[in-house]
């Protein structure tokens, strides 16, 4: 079956990287395909694998648009659905299991094999009221801004900070200053329709080769929430990596260090970035700016022994998922876990906070 989708290649890439929020009014087949398509970035699969769910929902969705309310479940219950273009077998039974035309398996597995179990952090965990790092389709995330702020309200958040890329991290479509106001247009709207949920302001900002930052000062001061990384000359000797970010740490609208140590564990590993930890940590507790325990797994950055000594300079620190889609927010879990295996106490962690009193104090 050819029905000729998305012929426009601009609308073909944003159908297939939309993630819309489940609702129970939407079709059996896509509440089935957007919980796969939670769980799968919830796992950290591949992109490859997402982006096919991604194309095959949007295929599905084409389905019904030209055969009208129930077509797709018309072709599972007659076992046709592998024959339209683009649908796959996993795809099929994912669809299948949901009106009841199949097994469930995958789903099923996808439920148990993904779950992110809490262990000693589960206090941490449930006295977090929000997640100061997240990105959304406004730069290199996955997700709309709204589904993100769904999926959170739905993790019980109080509140998200949109932290998008600023414009340097081209790679990541990062903001210029007429996108950002721009994005804070859709967030004063999106709270109007989301209250008492409430998207904070944000934006992670890159730290530039001098310490200085990738915004200017006037638009820093309008935002909630500013978290300051390194993304770029990342390696550099320690000695210009400790004042790059002692001086970034001190800029009054930084709040947040972000993956200080920018090491990757996982995947296409990298080392650490060097720079003397006592003297950015030191400037970290003098200017009150919270160091990140960034939760994504190929990150996990600081490493225990970092984490510890920034603890002995009595750092504040952010428990975040740095999440790029909804299933990822759950992240949070393994860095709860990892501040209650060094003692951090739930006064210590920003996001413990409500939305009012995060912004009263960082302000």
């Amino acid at each position: 079956m050819n029905l000729n989708l998305c012929r426009n290649k601009r609308a073909r890439s944003v159908a297939y990287t939309r993630r819309m929020e489940p609702s129970a009014d939407d079709p059996l087949y896509r509440q089935a395909m957007d919980r796969t398509i939670y769980l799968l970035d919830r796992s950290m699969a591949p992109t490859q694998k997402i982006r096919a769910f991604n194309k095959g929902r949007a295929i599905l969705d084409e389905v019904e648009r030209v055969g009208g309310p129930g077509s797709v479940e018309r072709l599972a219950q007659q076992g046709k659905l592998t024959g339209v273009d683009g649908i796959g077998s996993s795809i099929s039974s994912v669809v299948c299991g949901a009106y009841g035309a199949g097994p469930t398996d995958y789903l099923d597995h996808l439920e148990a094999s993904t779950t992110i179990a809490i262990g000693p952090g589960s206090q941490l965990r449930d006295a977090l009221k929000g997640d100061c790092h997240s990105h959304s389709t406004w730069s290199d995330g996955g997700a709309e801004l709204r589904a993100m702020a769904l999926a959170a309200q739905a993790l019980g958040h109080e509140y998200l900070v949109a932290t998008d890329h600023s414009a340097r991290l081209t790679v990541a479509h990062g903001l210029s200053v007429d996108r950002l106001a721009e994005q804070l247009v859709e967030i004063e709207r999106l709270n109007d329709e989301l209250a008492p949920f409430t998207i904070l302001t944000g934006m992670e900002v890159d730290i530039l080769d001098d310490g200085s930052l990738d915004l200017p000062d006037e638009w820093l001061a309008r935002l909630d929430v500013v978290i300051g990384s390194v993304h770029h000359r990342i390696h550099q000797d320690a000695a210009h990596m400790t004042k790059r970010l002692v001086k970034a740490v001190a800029n009054p609208h930084v709040d947040i260090l972000g993956h200080c140590t920018n090491r990757k564990v996982m995947g296409n590993k990298r080392r650490p970035s060097n720079f003397d930890a006592d003297y950015v940590f030191a400037a970290c507790a003098q200017f009150d700016t919270a160091v990140e325990i960034n939760c994504r797994p190929e990150r996990q950055d600081p490493p225990v022994e970092l984490l510890e000594l920034a603890l002995e300079w009595e750092c504040r620190v952010s428990i975040d998922s740095d999440a790029h889609a909804p299933g990822q927010l759950e992240w949070v879990n393994y860095g709860c876990d990892k501040a209650a295996s060094v003692g951090i106490e739930a006064e210590q962690v920003l996001n413990t906070r409500s939305a009012g009193d995060l912004v009263a104090l960082l302000s």
